[in-house]
């Protein structure tokens, strides 16, 4: 059996459409069933609309991709009264990814989700906080303790902490999420990068850095992963440059019991569906009934 459960929210696969690489699902759904997908993470949300940033947003580089799209979004609102509805007539899971500048954007943002029928919110704090001179919450362990530890006492869905790679310690950071009330977390996000456009002789993005993703930043993320799982007891969902059936159960093995694909829906828009095709095969070939018998197994 692929179906998995996570937090008590069941899941038909392991393997889930990644935020900000599959806007709302319906795009995608002009090109394949995208309720065969085991969730969807939404595109990621904001309080209010945002704009995203000006200039070049996406930018190809050997073996990945930078962006700085900048969280353009219609904002939470929207997301509830317009898209959420067609989400809704998708079968399969709706995971909310939330952002904010500051706290109190995100307990708003939560207070309005709540009421909705996504089935999980995904907490993306990588948010620069704009209180703090922009430094991302989720760089310091304790500042993360402090906005998931309040998040949850809000929040009545399940909640999903989706860590950045830039943080000062991943395996302290996962661990203070964790004792913060987290119900699961997700890593890793992108990795802060750059590119210099050597006609122009200067930095590709107005913001000068942009966040890596892709086949480059895999076994980075699989080693993260690996290290987190070994210092928590809630679920773990890897993420980070999956291209393949292949890439997917290594993270299983790791010690996810799911896993998300960003990048490679820009590669090949059905890949989620090759992925999800290839775990099957592989474990009627090797004789896996279920799962649970191969998450974490490369840890015992």
């Amino acid at each position: 059996m692929i179906n998995v459960n996570v937090c008590g929210v069941d899941f038909k696969n392991p393997v889930i459409a990644a935020s900000g690489t599959f806007g709302f699902g319906q795009e995608y759904g002009e090109v394949y069933d995208v309720s065969k997908l085991g969730g969807i993470c939404t595109k990621g949300l904001t309080l209010n609309k945002k704009q995203g940033n000006d200039g070049v947003r996406v930018y190809e580089t050997r073996g990945g991709m930078l962006n700085s799209v900048g969280l353009q979004n219609p904002g939470v609102d929207e997301f509830i009264n317009i898209e959420l509805p067609r989400m809704k007539e998708i079968d399969t899971v709706i995971i909310a990814n939330l952002g904010g500048g500051c706290i109190e954007d995100y307990l708003a943002g939560i207070e309005r989700l709540n009421s909705t029928e996504v089935d999980m919110i995904e907490l993306n704090i990588s948010c620069p906080n704009v209180k703090s001179g922009g430094m991302a919450f989720g760089i310091k362990a304790e500042t993360a303790y402090d906005i998931v530890s309040r998040v949850k006492k809000l929040c009545k869905k399940p909640l999903i902490v989706k860590l950045s790679p830039n943080a000062e310690d991943i395996v302290q950071m996962g661990y203070k999420c964790c004792e913060a009330g987290a119900d699961a977390l997700s890593l890793v996000n992108t990795f802060k990068a750059m590119a210099i456009d050597i006609k122009q002789k200067k930095p590709v993005f107005n913001n000068v850095t942009a966040g890596l993703s892709g086949p480059a930043i895999k076994p980075i993320a699989l080693r993260m992963v690996y290290e987190v799982a070994g210092a928590v007891n809630i679920p773990i969902i890897g993420l980070g440059g999956i291209m393949s059936w292949e890439d997917a159960l290594e993270f299983i093995m790791a010690g996810a019991s799911a896993i998300q694909v960003g990048s490679g829906n820009f590669v090949k828009p059905d890949i989620c569906l090759d992925i999800i095709a290839g775990i099957n095969n592989y474990m009627d070939i090797e004789g896996i009934k279920n799962l649970d018998e191969i998450i974490g197994i490369a840890r015992r």
